[in-house]
């Protein structure tokens, strides 16, 4: 079978008992490292908003501007510049310290604050009556990063986020078009969660980035990102989330970074591939569970079973599970 054909979405299923209770779709591309297509369900060639899983094309500029060495940044900031962290206080002190480094606070960050995505830290600082600060927010290593790059350039902190401003327009942006291989101009922006722009782009043109980032030669920019990730996985999410278990557990050294929105990528450097996929409605726990179906497919994680659904009681009481 030609798996680049047009397969039907994968479809992820969850159960309560005997019965299916709720069905997602799944769009799916998997290309190689010259954009072609060896694998896709549903459409692979859809406009998507990558979010979160776009961190670490947005990083490339914190490396091939220099500001990286410049601030003597190792595998934690790294790995931070592309993360998505729960707010645990391992990450919060990290994200300070670097802050720190370059003769700035919190109150630098643009992103906004939430309180930690990580429940138990989030309820510690409730009872000991603390408010968030932007550091606490899931983005604000990839904000740290965008400073870094000011400070090295003697770029205006002010105004970073705006698509117009030279850090957006002359660094991430373009780093952003090149990888994905689409063309920008004349596209409006949306404002991502944490503030920045955030641009559509083909779905096969998402994987295809991923698999760049995963086929660049040691030491090139996008390698030093990726082994970071690798080499610091708490740092890219936290404790119990699936990016940090992923990349833990996967062989042929498999990177991914989820998105906002029903989005999951992955590089698969040994695999020479690229994979990027989005949930028609959004549902994260279905954007999980396909990717770990994929991966596992592919040959890069171990079969686990399909993921139990647990009520607040801790009982087993169904299954995320792809059709």
């Amino acid at each position: 079978m030609n798996l680049a054909s047009n397969l039907p979405p994968l479809v992820v299923e969850v159960t309560r008992g005997e019965r299916v209770e709720s069905r997602h779709e799944v769009d799916v591309a998997v290309v190689d490292v010259d954009g072609q297509l060896v694998r896709a369900h549903g459409d692979a060639h859809r406009a998507v908003m990558p979010r979160s899983a776009s961190k670490p094309l947005q990083a490339l500029p914190l490396v091939t501007t220099g500001a990286a060495d410049a601030f003597g940044l190792g595998d934690v900031e790294l790995a931070l510049a592309c993360a998505s962290h729960d707010g645990e206080p391992g990450h919060v002190d990290a994200v300070r310290a670097w802050l720190d480094r370059l003769g700035l606070d919190t109150g630098a960050l643009a992103c906004g604050s939430h309180l930690p995505m990580h429940e138990p830290s989030a309820a510690d600082m409730v009872a000991a009556g603390e408010a968030p600060d932007p550091g606490h927010n899931n983005c604000s290593g990839k904000h740290v990063g965008f400073l870094t790059v000011l400070r090295h350039l003697d770029l205006p902190l002010d105004g970073y986020l705006e698509p117009t401003h030279p850090l957006q327009a002359d660094h991430v942006t373009p780093a952003m078009a090149e990888a994905c291989r689409v063309d920008l101009t004349g596209q409006v922006p949306g404002v991502d969660g944490c503030g920045i722009p955030v641009w559509s782009v083909p779905l096969d043109g998402l994987a295809t980035a991923w698999a760049g980032l995963g086929s660049a030669p040691v030491g090139a920019p996008a390698t030093r990102l990726l082994d970071a990730m690798r080499a610091e996985p708490f740092h890219v999410a936290g404790s119990d989330r699936a990016c940090t278990r992923i990349i833990r557990a996967a062989s042929g050294s498999t990177v991914v970074k989820t998105g906002a929105e029903g989005v999951f990528c992955a590089a698969l450097p040994v695999d020479g591939l690229g994979l990027a996929l989005k949930v028609r409605d959004g549902a994260r726990r279905a954007a999980d569970a396909a990717v770990g179906h994929l991966l596992t497919e592919l040959g890069r994680l171990p079969d686990g079973g399909p993921d139990v659904l647990r009520n607040r009681a801790g009982t087993v009481v169904g299954q995320v599970r792809v059709a």
